[in-house]
């Protein structure tokens, strides 16, 4: 295993022993709103702190990005760790067992490391750039679903970008239209993953932060399947747009999104 993965695993795990514990005892959750429909807990920040006191005992010179944190810069900036410690923080809060742990590492703007755990099943997706992904050790497969007609996809509703809501229902009536049904679960980085683990055909979604799909997005692709922005190219982490699946089933839905799109989500 890549060293600076088995430093990922074991933040991850350690950052899903506080989830789980505090999920079990949902009287010393603290919530807060951060803006319009974005949520914060004092287990987020609780699970965040372990990560990053585990990745600064091995790497002290690397820079950070996490989610509640923001940038804490390293002497050796190539060396970039994207975090976040719970992704599906309103599904946490409602008491919906359905949330990860997502923990990628950049070298020279490169992803080459991605761990999504889930605490709650003990389900442990991992990659390493060239060398496939992995659930609980066990290597995955993306689907290999040749059109729409049959799929099951991810999604979720743009709930922080509602001004892009009508834009969003055009591209899920289309893709409703063609395909066997669509699930809503809540959580970015598990969406990515289960793409991976062919749970998924497909999967699209706007507005993204790089934490949310760093890790997901390496899984996915290492196991087979591709990603892209909107337009079909690669500013998915800039732009927070992203389309992935198998290289036939992402043709398929940029066809259908494509359809009636506005300028402003073309990238």
């Amino acid at each position: 295993m890549h060293p600076m993965l088995n430093i990922a695993v074991r933040a991850a795990r350690s950052a899903g022993q506080v989830i789980v514990k505090s999920f079990a005892d949902p009287s010393k959750i603290e919530t807060m709103q951060k803006a319009m429909n974005d949520f914060v807990t004092n287990v987020d920040r609780e699970a965040e702190n372990v990560i990053i006191q585990t990745i600064r005992k091995s790497y002290p010179d690397h820079s950070i990005v996490a989610e509640e944190s923001g940038l804490s810069s390293g002497k050796d900036a190539d060396y970039q760790w994207i975090i976040d410690p719970l992704d599906g923080t309103t599904n946490f809060v409602k008491g919906i067992p359905h949330f990860a742990v997502s923990i990628a590492l950049r070298i020279k703007g490169r992803t080459e490391v991605g761990v999504v755990y889930d605490p709650i099943r003990d389900e442990l997706f991992t990659a390493s750039r060239g060398a496939g992904a992995q659930l609980n050790g066990y290597r995955l497969r993306c689907s290999n679903a040749k059109e729409l007609n049959g799929c099951v996809l991810a999604t979720a509703f743009p709930h922080r970008h509602r001004h892009h809501y009508q834009s969003f229902l055009t591209m899920f009536n289309n893709i409703f239209q063609e395909c066997a049904d669509i699930r809503r679960a809540g959580a970015a980085s598990l969406d990515l993953a289960y793409v991976a683990a062919g749970r998924m055909d497909g999967y699209w979604e706007l507005g993204l932060k790089p934490w949310d799909l760093a890790a997901g997005e390496l899984i996915a692709r290492e196991a087979g399947a591709i990603a892209t922005d909107f337009a079909g190219g690669h500013n998915y982490d800039n732009s927070g747009n992203i389309v992935c699946g198998n290289p036939r089933i992402v043709k398929a839905l940029l066809a259908k999104i494509r359809e009636e799109l506005p300028e402003s989500l073309a990238k």
